[in-house]
């Protein structure tokens, strides 16, 4: 056979072969737009007493934040690197375990070379809030289990009404850290009160944090839902990430509040 001819002939399957790379602008928006809503109005005003520039950052990060999230969502129901999603939510949960295991190993450094523990200015740890916390969180798992499961049966709305009842569930968890956070300021244990302040401020607002990001995630996947659009990248991707918040709960609530 001629050689033209051979290559004619692999030509359309060389083709259907090809490389086919994705850039999107989302990921760098949405790391500047954090960048303007946690450390930069954190620094502004606690570091430098300059809360105009704080306010400022805010103005314009958040509405940042959200335009890309909404963005990279709109990407992602495309189809566009759908594929990707759980793979990489994995390297994101080893990196983000990484740095709880940083604020862990240093709130046990402090607290074993304390001469006693907890130091003076502290007040008593709640136990029944964090337990309700523990049950709501630990609940909106399986709640989101059962979300997943209803995707994969193609019904839409148990889909819907499920996925509502872990937003429910982990909203009500955010809604009692702050109502806790809030009452233990008003007895005089703030993050600059001691060593215990610091650390116990840090860590659970660092999973506050990221149970607030979770949210978001699951808006994000509910919006569109309403609509009829979803992805199962996302969804799993999504449950990946909330039930990684979970169990360093566990862990939270059994170190800061309880050993």
């Amino acid at each position: 056979m001629p050689r033209n001819t051979v290559e004619s002939s692999l030509a359309p399957e060389v083709e259907h072969f090809a490389l086919h790379w994705e850039t999107s602008v989302w990921p760098l928006v949405l790391g500047v737009g954090v960048l303007l809503v946690l450390p930069l109005p954190f620094s502004f005003h606690f570091v430098y007493q300059q809360s105009f520039l704080a306010v400022l950052c805010l103005g314009v990060g958040v509405p940042l934040t959200v335009v890309a999230i909404a963005g990279w969502v709109n990407e992602g129901l495309a189809g566009h690197g759908e594929g990707l999603s759980t793979p990489a939510m994995g390297w994101f949960i080893l990196a983000e375990a990484l740095l709880f295991l940083g604020f862990f190993a240093a709130y046990w450094v402090i607290r074993l070379s304390a001469p006693a523990w907890p130091p003076a200015g502290s007040v008593p740890m709640p136990t029944v809030i964090p337990a309700v916390m523990t049950v709501l969180l630990v609940s909106s798992s399986f709640t989101y289990y059962a979300a997943e499961a209803a995707h994969e049966k193609g019904r839409d709305d148990g889909f819907r009404a499920w996925l509502g009842v872990s937003i429910a569930l982990g909203a009500a968890f955010v809604g009692l850290s702050a109502y806790e956070w809030s009452d233990l300021m008003g007895q005089g244990f703030s993050i600059g009160t001691n060593a215990f302040g610091t650390s116990f401020y840090s860590i659970t607002g660092f999973h506050a944090s990221h149970v607030v990001v979770g949210l978001g995630v699951f808006l994000a996947i509910l919006l569109p839902a309403l609509g009829g659009r979803t992805s199962a990248g996302l969804i799993k991707a999504g449950g990946i990430y909330w039930h990684f918040v979970d169990i360093v709960w566990l862990f939270v609530v059994s170190q800061v509040y309880f050993l």
